[in-house]
């Protein structure tokens, strides 16, 4: 760490940097940690119960699965039909969705499920419209106006175009205006009533939130100086010009709400033993709403990121603010305790993005490259106590994301709270490099061939992982080398599947049976759970997110398509040979793809 990463730090911490503050980028251990005298936040010591059997599922990027009925984005209704469909007739255990976090409340909309305005609550984007219970109050012409919103969306679901979700959003705000205009029943306006009792102080400042940054634009950092103010926004949701606004948000979030307990109920109806597990995002947008509520607790002038590894050989930096930790320590992480107690609210689990995070994180001074960073540590036993507290609550898993830099003690610690790690096959080594065999692999761990910041097993297998970097200027090494470097991965792999059995030796396997084969390697391991790529099951060539861009590549935009390029719907899913061999790889069951 340099004395201007050093000094920049402290600048942007002052007085807040103490014991458990700063440490350099080597990282400590537990002992080493900041003082853990404050009262467990989960309000329990106990861990979620562990699972009786192994469970494998589907994991999808929930806006690439569209089906015939969704408006050119994948829907909760969609969510609840892939697990109803991929439980009764494939035997899943649970489906790991993206976040599902909200966005801004207005066109533009950000991409990002990993760079929210909040991760407090759910992006509306998500709503499937003809099941909101008012909806069958419509008029015939309010229904056929709302069908013509929606329409060209869903001709648009056919193509590989990418998803526009500023159209999708422009379409469905019309659609919920016309529909939040029909009156609720007595039995409806009182469940609307307990939500936003239930809810509290979070809702209003996120419903606030929404209806003035319709006004001022989506970075509370630019508004006047009065529509800053916490008091402020609550005087105008009572009385001012946007109260009928953030009403219209509120209402959102309770039917966003509805349709979650929906899909999960749907889960374990159809035989589920875990069912929805949904993701939480590291961060939020430095001008975002949840930036604003919870200002006193965010250090303005960082953003979070990771060091350079062997992927993002330039290291990352993602644009969120991070907490204070002394800050966060003064208010007993009430606010990380809500969020997770939210997030699981209607779920089977939660996977942690960067699960790190709740240790060290990796700051990046206004203005240093990603490389400059330093580690800044946390009170563990308060913030992991907050994640195990709040799953062992709900009777869920916790699920950490704990690749990259990490040093042994943090996952033995996960390991010790009851918290899932995370293994990824292409990272998965022995000592000298060759590929992890199945047996030294994790048993408290969901394990998986990849995760969302890298490609899909057939961009592995074609070498296009490397073109599409090389081409955005994305590698330190030559390009030269790191195709070498690529090709000596793959046949690294495609000796060790040939040693288990899962090819023939000396064979070309064809990028199914390659596929098929990686999955049934997942299934020899102790993983207790594993997580298919619904990308690698159709055949997807195309990465749906490449750390260190922005607009050079279209991050999260990119729909569920095949090998070929052609969109791939939801109700095409159970006819497709390779995504039923994957699935019965994954389950331990021996299956060529067709």
């Amino acid at each position: 760490m340099s004395d201007e990463t050093l000094v920049a730090i402290l600048a942007a911490l002052g007085d807040a940097c103490g014991p458990g503050g700063l440490s350099d980028a080597t990282g400590t251990g537990p002992d080493t940690a900041s003082s853990g005298d404050q009262a467990d936040p989960g309000g329990a010591k106990g861990v979620a119960p562990a699972l009786a059997d192994r469970a494998w599922g589907f994991a999808v990027q929930l806006y690439s699965l569209r089906s015939r009925a969704s408006w050119g984005h994948g829907d909760l209704h969609d969510l609840a039909e892939l697990a109803s469909w991929s439980a009764r007739d494939l035997g899943a255990g649970f489906v790991l969705v993206n976040p599902l976090h909200a966005a801004e409340p207005l066109p533009p909309v950000s991409p990002s499920p990993y760079l929210p305005m909040t991760r407090r609550f759910t992006s509306p984007l998500y709503l499937r419209i003809e099941d909101i219970p008012e909806y069958q109050g419509l008029t015939a012409g309010q229904r056929k106006k709302i069908d013509e919103l929606a329409a060209p969306l869903r001709a648009g679901n056919a193509t590989s175009d990418l998803i526009d979700r500023d159209a999708v959003w422009t379409a469905k705000r019309a659609a919920l205006e016309i529909i939040y205009a029909v009156p609720l029943s007595g039995r409806r306006r009182a469940c609307f009533r307990r939500f936003r009792e239930r809810e509290g102080s979070d809702l209003a400042h996120w419903a606030a939130w929404c209806a003035l940054a319709e006004l001022h634009g989506p970075d509370w950092r630019t508004w006047p100086d009065e529509a800053r103010s916490l008091r402020f926004s609550e005087e105008e949701i009572s009385a001012g010009r946007t109260c009928a606004a953030a009403g219209f948000h509120a209402w959102l979030q309770w039917l966003a709400d509805e349709q979650l307990a929906s899909a999960q109920r749907a889960a374990l109806a159809a035989g589920m033993t875990i069912g929805v597990i949904h993701d939480l995002a590291v961060g939020a947008h430095p001008g975002g709403a949840d930036a604003w509520t919870h200002r006193d607790k965010i250090v303005c002038g960082m953003s979070v990121g990771a060091p350079p590894d062997g992927f993002n050989q330039l290291g990352q930096d993602w644009g969120q603010p991070p907490w204070n930790p002394r800050r966060l320590a003064a208010a007993r992480y009430g606010p990380l305790a809500g969020l997770f107690g939210a997030a699981l609210r209607h779920a089977g689990g939660l996977r942690v993005d960067h699960v790190m995070g709740l240790m060290r994180l990796w700051w990046v001074p206004a203005g240093m490259t990603p490389d400059r960073g330093a580690y800044v540590r946390y009170d563990h036993r308060a913030t992991v106590g907050a994640l195990a507290g709040q799953a062992a609550r709900a009777g869920a898993l916790a699920i950490g994301e704990d690749l990259g830099t990490v040093d042994p003690w943090i996952r033995e610690y996960l390991a010790d709270c009851g918290i899932l790690g995370t293994s990824m096959l292409w990272f998965a080594r022995e000592p000298d490099g060759s590929p992890l065999r199945p047996e030294h692999w994790r048993r408290g761990s969901m394990a998986t061939v990849g995760t969302h910041d890298l490609p899909p097993v057939t961009a592995f297998l074609t070498g296009e992982q490397v073109t599409v970097r090389a081409r955005l200027g994305l590698l330190k090494l030559p390009e030269d080398v790191e195709r070498i470097n690529a090709e000596l991965m793959i046949s690294r792999w495609r000796h060790a599947l040939a040693a288990e059995g899962l090819i023939a030796a000396g064979a070309s396997p064809s990028h199914a049976e390659f596929t098929v084969a990686l999955y049934s390697y997942l299934a020899r391991t102790p993983a207790q759970l594993i997580s298919v790529s619904l990308a690698d099951a159709v055949g997807d060539r195309r990465a749906q997110n490449l750390p260190g861009t922005s607009d050079e590549y279209p991050n999260w935009q990119v729909p569920l398509c095949d090998a070929a390029g052609r969109s791939v719907l939801l109700e095409s899913l159970p006819g497709l040979p390779l995504v039923r061999a994957v699935a019965a790889a994954a389950a331990g069951k021996q299956a060529g793809p067709g």
